[in-house]
């Protein structure tokens, strides 16, 4: 009588393969495979975004990096980086995208610290404002909207923009305030914050405390009140 056993490897003359269980050992290995894949893919186009930066920075307001330049500063390979991007407009529109989520979240951050809406107002303003206080930091996000305007992904661009997701920060504290219209109302401060931003980075002067209680006493007023849409 034969024993009964279990075969480990499949029988290559045999019919069609019995099913395989969904969880096996072919499938973990490979999901750990792609998931190293998707490490080492995401360490490239982080690095990629932070050499374009560095070069745009160092290139300023009178030249355009080529990709040589951004390749070579992330000690990668053309291949890596067509690998991502499709040209180098793309990565300057991922470099805007990147820019303004970090900005958003660090400004959301602050604002849920204060209690009050006119306190988040001011830290808003604050946070925007950032941008051209620190030198290095407004250096880099000059150089950054240069090149962006060439790929229309400015400040100023259609959505999603910048000013739009920034406004999009304003518009909860603005109801709380009264105003009938917040999403108008921040739209509106948005892109008048947004522009006086880029008048200190364009004049390289960093704004002063006196510009950020001006500026929010503004985006205060900008409030709709009850009734005035009536």
């Amino acid at each position: 009588m034969k024993e009964n056993t279990i075969p480990l490897t499949q029988n290559a003359t045999s019919g069609s393969p019995p099913d395989r269980p969904p969880d096996g050992l072919a499938d973990r290995i490979a999901r750990r495979a792609l998931a190293r894949r998707a490490d080492q893919y995401a360490d490239e186009v982080r690095a990629l975004l932070d050499a374009a930066r560095a070069v745009m920075r160092r290139c300023g307001t009178s030249a355009r990096p080529r990709v040589a330049d951004i390749v070579a500063a992330a000690g990668l390979s053309n291949e890596a980086f067509y690998r991502h991007f499709r040209s180098k407009d793309a990565l300057v529109a991922a470099i805007m995208e990147d820019g303004t989520e970090r900005l958003c979240g660090y400004i959301a951050h602050q604002m849920a610290k204060e209690p009050t809406p006119e306190g988040q107002v001011r830290r808003w303003v604050e946070g925007v404002l950032s941008q051209a206080r620190d030198a290095d930091t407004a250096a880099t996000t000059l150089a950054v909207m240069w090149n962006a305007q060439s790929v229309g992904e400015g400040f100023l661009a259609g959505p999603p923009s910048a000013t739009g997701l920034l406004a999009d920060l304003l518009s909860a504290p603005y109801a709380r305030l009264g105003s009938t219209a917040p999403d108008l109302d921040a739209s509106l401060a948005a892109h008048a914050t947004v522009g006086r931003l880029a008048d200190h980075l364009w004049r390289r002067t960093p704004p002063t405390d006196g510009d950020v209680d001006h500026l929010t006493r503004f985006c205060l007023r900008t409030v709709t009140p009850q009734g005035a849409h009536e």
